[in-house]
């Protein structure tokens, strides 16, 4: 079974890297650095851990990646497909692998769960009946993925396989009224979540309440933070490492409609773009690897973005133009709804 978004590796010091997306070179594992044994960590038991990475952005991941190469530099590597330096981990640096499926199954049929794997188990459950969508389509990853949860404070982050179920666990959860358990984010937590978007990405206050509105997989489990994270299925990963070499060309910004949003919720997010304003260039698509703006935009509705373009050439001789979002070389760059 291969390792998908999401998942994650062990290293032989002990550092636990989270998987991202889905191409990795043939012997190494594309990855961010969370969490590295500290004795002051407030994560785990016999072994505690502190987080590296106090919270996903672009630049957050930067800093853990000059960590990496100035004490750990065989984790940093230039990728010739992606023209980018970034974080992997070799595969045989690698001494355990976390997978969400299977660490879900564990937990489910476990006779010894501490309080939050029996919250897990419950909110599992509950989404399962809401969605009508199968136990085994759900994962959970995280601190509760790797065993190092402390159920004092840790949040629950679930992961969904498939996009026809995660579009629909995305519907549910928009829709959420009732259910006296699963509670959409109070508007205090939105107005929180808008000023920090303003804050960390530079946003104007209309654009960044407009982001935390429209975050759909959020909320509280009882007392309880809770997130899910879509993923491709197997059959839905179409693209190898390799089938397409990506270009800089500079730094780009605009105004489109949104053509497509079949993979928006998957990390990197793509959406399929048209009608597009100031540009000369033939952009076929934006790709969010900023998972604030995955699947918060709907077809038909215009868009405003700024990112990295890039020239894209396969191996089959096409050559298109996209724009990367959530990467360090812009600054303030995003893909946000014209409100």
């Amino acid at each position: 079974m291969r390792l998908k978004d999401r998942d994650f590796v062990e290293t032989i010091e002990g550092f636990l890297f989270c998987i991202v997306g889905y191409l990795h070179p043939p012997n190494k594992y594309t990855a961010y650095l969370k969490y590295v044994p500290s004795k002051n960590g407030k994560w785990g038991e016999s072994v505690k851990y502190r987080r590296v990475l106090e919270y996903y952005h672009a630049l957050k991941v930067y800093e853990t990646m000059a960590f990496l190469e100035k004490n750990y530099p065989h984790y940093v590597h230039h990728c010739p497909v992606r023209n980018i330096k970034i974080s992997m981990v070799p595969r045989e640096m690698i001494k355990k692998v976390y997978r969400s499926q299977e660490r879900l199954r564990e937990i489910m049929s476990s006779e010894k769960r501490d309080s939050l794997e029996e919250e897990v188990v419950q909110l599992v459950n509950r989404l399962s009946r809401i969605t009508e969508i199968p136990v085994e389509n759900f994962g959970v990853t995280g601190s509760i993925l790797t065993k190092i949860h402390n159920p004092e404070f840790s949040d629950i982050d679930l992961t969904i396989y498939g996009a026809k179920e995660s579009f629909i666990v995305k519907e549910s959860l928009q829709s959420l009224s009732e259910d006296p358990l699963v509670k959409k984010l109070p508007k205090e937590k939105l107005r929180e979540w808008a000023q920090k978007i303003s804050k960390y990405y530079n946003l104007p206050a209309k654009d960044a309440e407009a982001v935390a509105r429209r975050r759909w997989n959020y909320g509280f489990f009882g007392r309880r933070y809770f997130s899910i994270h879509p993923v491709r299925k197997d059959e839905e990963i179409t693209k190898s490492y390799g089938d397409e070499y990506y270009y800089p060309e500079g730094v780009v910004e605009g105004e489109c409609v949104i053509k497509d949003v079949s993979e928006s919720l998957f990390l990197p997010a793509i959406y399929k773009i048209e009608n597009i304003k100031g540009l000369q260039f033939n952009i076929e698509e934006i790709v969010s690897f900023e998972g604030l703006f995955s699947g918060i935009l709907e077809e038909g509705e215009k868009a405003k973005f700024k990112g990295k373009l890039e020239r894209v050439e396969t191996i089959k001789g096409k050559t298109y133009y996209r724009v990367v979002v959530g990467t360090a070389e812009v600054k303030d760059n995003y893909i946000v709804p014209v409100v």
